[in-house]
């Protein structure tokens, strides 16, 4: 019989086993992991350097950051937040750096720096961790719950539950009467095979995407993204765009995959987007400077004048794609090519056909219906001793560190109800 039985040896599940042995250093705690190597995710996360957290230390504002479960989160990050993950890291000799885009990485610049101090801690603390041992039943009789695995059963007076998306154990949640909300993919590229980006992989610049929405379009859609929402669009983001071998990604893509991750599923993935690669201007705007360099360059070709601050590559394809000749001089151009040529820097309209992850990150968005969740103990409203930290709930965050700081919050508070009860 144990105290506390810990499904799941990843981020969450760690954090949590830590937690309850320092609080109460009495309970027998073991830790149930399903492969056979611990902490994976936390391995490749960052490209293998881990983004551990994210530089935002307002509550109020960092839930801003997540599509689902924002409203949730509010009381925990008041409860713990970034600051309080990077005391715990700094505190066991792991220091952390913020890169200019907010994100948060050991100082190492390896993942393998939070593995060791993970492992290092649950040494320390006598912690038992059973590899290869996935869960294949979950039941409860009176204050006892039994845990069957592929090897043994195990007994438990208190379990909590960090396996993030696993359709196996949300069907036992299930079972034990969770609501579960249907995953769909979080977190991912688009898709897109276009002449004007298809050579330039590599090639990154700051710009608006907008969704185009189809009809009919769930009326129920109004998407919060810092951008400015018009009543027309649906989906807007602004930020780093990256022209990958397959389409898009960077921020501003991977935003819109993560706000819109029930609505693109609902598109099964093929839909419009449109794309203004000069987002600080309006499209009068870019009209007139156009007018004023084929004043001032009036010699020069348009293909090799740059007007604008975005990458030389892009803006030769865009100019093709205005069906404009290579030849052509700013002195020879005409009002029809010029309206072209602004409508492709500002409202490149590209087809979206399929998805791709990104990098190693999956996300998804689904899990337990968090009204079946008491956020202030991360304990099950519907089966007491039953706790979660993690994606296993339906709540994800945009890529950035953010995913990792849900983890840790939701691991610490659950650890300390159980450790006091």
């Amino acid at each position: 019989m144990y105290d506390v039985l810990i499904i799941g040896g990843g981020a969450a599940g760690f954090f949590a086993a830590i937690h309850i042995a320092e609080k109460n250093p009495e309970l027998k705690i073991v830790l149930l992991e399903r492969g056979k190597e611990v902490l994976t995710k936390v391995k490749v996360s960052g490209g293998g350097r881990c983004n551990v957290t994210h530089a935002e230390f307002d509550p109020g504002e960092l839930i801003n950051h997540y599509p689902r479960g924002d409203k949730e989160l509010l009381g925990p990050f008041h409860t713990f937040c970034t600051g309080d993950t990077i005391a715990f890291f700094e505190a066991r000799g792991v220091s952390l750096k913020i890169e200019e885009d907010g994100r948060m990485f050991p100082v190492s610049n390896s993942s393998q720096t939070i593995i060791d101090c993970f492992m290092g801690e649950v040494d320390r603390l006598d912690i038992t961790i059973l590899k290869n041992s996935s869960v294949t039943g979950i039941t409860k009789t009176e204050n006892v719950f039994t845990i069957q695995s592929i090897k043994k059963e195990y007994h438990a007076k208190k379990i909590l539950v960090a396996t993030g998306s696993n359709p196996k154990i949300w069907k036992m949640l299930q079972d034990l009467g969770h609501s579960i909300v249907s995953p769909v993919p979080s977190l991912f590229t688009f898709n897109i095979k276009d002449d004007r980006i298809s050579e330039i992989p590599g090639v990154s610049t700051h710009a608006a995407v907008v969704v185009l929405p189809q009809i009919p379009l769930d009326s129920k859609v109004n998407i919060p993204l810092k951008s400015k929402i018009t009543q027309e669009l649906s989906l807007e983001s602004e930020g780093p765009l990256l022209i990958t071998h397959w389409g898009m990604s960077g921020p501003a893509i991977l935003k819109l995959s993560a706000w819109g991750a029930r609505v693109l599923s609902d598109y099964k993935y093929k839909f419009r987007i449109r794309v203004n690669w000069l987002p600080t201007y309006h499209e009068g705007g870019v009209y007139q400077q156009l007018l004023d360099i084929k004043e001032v360059e009036a010699k020069k070709t348009i293909l090799r004048t740059n007007a604008f601050d975005i990458p030389k590559r892009l803006w030769v394809n865009l100019v093709k794609a205005a069906g404009i000749s290579d030849s052509t001089k700013w002195a020879d151009i005409s009002k029809n090519d010029l309206q072209e040529l602004t409508g492709q820097l500002t409202r490149s309209e590209f087809i979206v056909d399929g998805k791709s992850t990104f990098k190693e990150e999956f996300v998804t968005a689904g899990g337990i219906d968090l009204k079946e969740i008491n956020f202030k103990t991360y304990e099950s409203k519907m089966v007491p001793g039953l706790y979660f930290a993690g994606e296993v709930m339906n709540v994800d965050a945009i890529t950035g560190g953010f995913n990792f700081q849900n983890a840790w919050t939701g691991a610490y508070i659950a650890a300390k109800a159980i450790a006091e009860n």
